[in-house]
């Protein structure tokens, strides 16, 4: 009731755009300490509830995060103890602290009738206070059990998963098929967000603690499935969901259009690997770059397209602008679905002078010169309808309308995991071609298989990710030892 919410500032969207250097700026820890006071230790905390509401959104933390715990903490300035509960849940505090949307906001029960309070910009303080004052330190196992296990894929959920099977004393390698590891925390985010250091940071503590690491090896085809077995005695998969959606519009194979992960991946390894001074990236310099999808894989390639210096950037969104309200049907203490600017679109307006965003477009088909090069579109504006339960694109006549485009990226998401592994390893898969391990379980139909993250449920968050990469841990645990000490 004292204080007003205060997020960190950030740098000037002018500023930061001419680098790939992180913008947030850190705020005095007397303020910080103010934010955490405003935390109401209120009788349910729903901030911290876990929850996602099928077809209706998240609520809270899926991490079980203990945010009322390291409010007060901070608020009394005891910021190792905060550091403490912190890590109790989360294995990597630095990575949502920086990427996570933040439901837990959505869900504090100050945001029924006020701003809710600054959870995320705390969690991102306390951790990286604890990497300044060397507080973070190896924890490697006092003993090892014996047991060796497989994690394939080192993205959040598997990062997850070996943390905790390393905590309860087991061997553990990690199988990633590109050349870094961290999944898409390291080419499907832009190191303006998420840099690499900070990834690589949190893998080199691992490293000291006993968990072992394996680059551009895919498994099934450099390391067979039945040496696999025969080298591990439990394996989790955490491989993701990278099949990708095509858009349903007529010429979409043209050159010049892309996935958005092909575009973002391109980008950050050429920037890793030489500052993008290799040219091994595909650039959107002096182009009219239009991005289909309105999510956040969608705001990554305005984020990284404004950098490279486009003439011009759009992004398509099939639904209708939000409003600044909640609707009747998004109540709290769900995730509340209204009209927000990400850092991506406020730089794209800062540049262009105006949201990069359309609405309610759907992409009927696509031009191309006679090189095979894409050169405009056309859309349609569509109304959203819903027909026994299920949901229904109507065209609205006479909305046709032509763009120039010289640089498409398709960020629709993506259909499921690949499926060449889980084929050869006999894996049952779901309808939506989604590994079929029950949650909570997390077993597969193959005996000391499990799965977890978006290749089990499907592309989702990446704090979700961390959340089943632990409780697969603890499940393969189990299995491994008749009894589990993991949380």
């Amino acid at each position: 009731m004292e204080y007003k919410r205060e997020t960190p500032p950030k740098k000037n969207p002018l500023a930061r755009v001419k680098n790939w250097q992180e913008f947030q700026i850190v705020m005095p820890e007397d303020k910080l300490q103010d934010q955490g006071a405003r935390c109401m230790d209120c009788g349910v905390p729903f901030c911290q509830a876990g929850t996602s509401m099928e077809g209706s959104g998240e609520i809270g933390c899926p991490v079980y995060n203990l945010i009322p715990e390291w409010n007060e903490l901070i608020h009394q300035n005891k910021w190792r103890e905060a550091l403490a509960r912190l890590h109790k849940t989360n294995n990597f505090p630095e990575f949502t602290g920086r990427v996570c949307p933040a439901p837990c906001e959505g869900s504090c029960t100050l945001a029924i009738n006020d701003d809710p309070v600054t959870i995320k910009s705390i969690e991102y303080h306390i951790v990286e206070k604890g990497f300044r004052e060397g507080w973070i330190t190896p924890e490697p196992p006092k003993t090892r059990t014996g047991k060796k296990v497989a994690v394939i894929g080192s993205g959040p959920a598997g990062l997850a998963a070996a943390a905790q099977l390393n905590k309860a004393g087991h061997t553990v390698t990690v199988y990633e098929k590109d050349d870094r590891i961290g999944g898409l925390l390291t080419y499907g985010i832009p190191d303006v967000k998420l840099a690499n250091r900070i990834v690589n940071r949190r893998v080199d503590l691992l490293k000291e603690e006993g968990v072992s690491f394996v680059v551009n090896t895919d498994v099934g085809s450099d390391y067979p499935v039945d040496q696999l077995y025969e080298d591990h005695d439990g394996v989790i998969l955490c491989t993701g969901a990278q099949v990708h959606r095509n858009v349903p519009a007529e010429n979409s194979e043209l050159k010049g259009i892309h996935y958005a992960m092909d575009f973002l991946r391109k980008n950050t390894k050429s920037l890793l690997d030489s500052g993008l001074e290799d040219q091994d990236y595909i650039s959107a310099e002096g182009k009219n770059v239009i991005v289909i999808g309105g999510g956040d894989t969608g705001v990554d390639c305005i984020t990284t397209s404004v950098r490279h210096g486009a003439k011009s950037i759009t992004q398509f969104d099939i639904h209708e602008k939000k409003g600044m309200d909640r609707d009747h049907d998004n109540p709290w203490p769900l995730y509340p679905m209204i009209y927000n600017q990400e850092d991506g679109h406020k730089e794209a307006a800062a540049v262009y002078g105006r949201d990069p965003r359309s609405y309610k477009l759907m992409t009927k088909s696509f031009t191309s010169n006679e090189d095979g090069q894409v050169v405009g579109l056309t859309t349609v504006e569509v109304d959203t309808v819903y027909e026994n339960g299920q949901k229904k694109r109507v065209e609205v006549p006479g909305t046709e309308r032509e763009w120039q485009a010289d640089l498409v990226f398709l960020a629709i998401g993506f259909t499921g995991p690949e499926q060449e592994l889980l084929e050869q390893m006999d894996v049952k898969r779901t309808d939506r071609s989604t590994v079929d391990a029950p949650y909570g379980s997390y077993e597969t139909n193959v005996e000391g298989v499990f799965a977890a993250g978006d290749n089990r449920r499907g592309q989702s968050l990446v704090v979700w990710a961390i959340h089943e990469g632990r409780e697969a841990a603890r499940e393969c645990d189990r299995y491994l030892m008749g009894t589990t000490n993991l949380p």
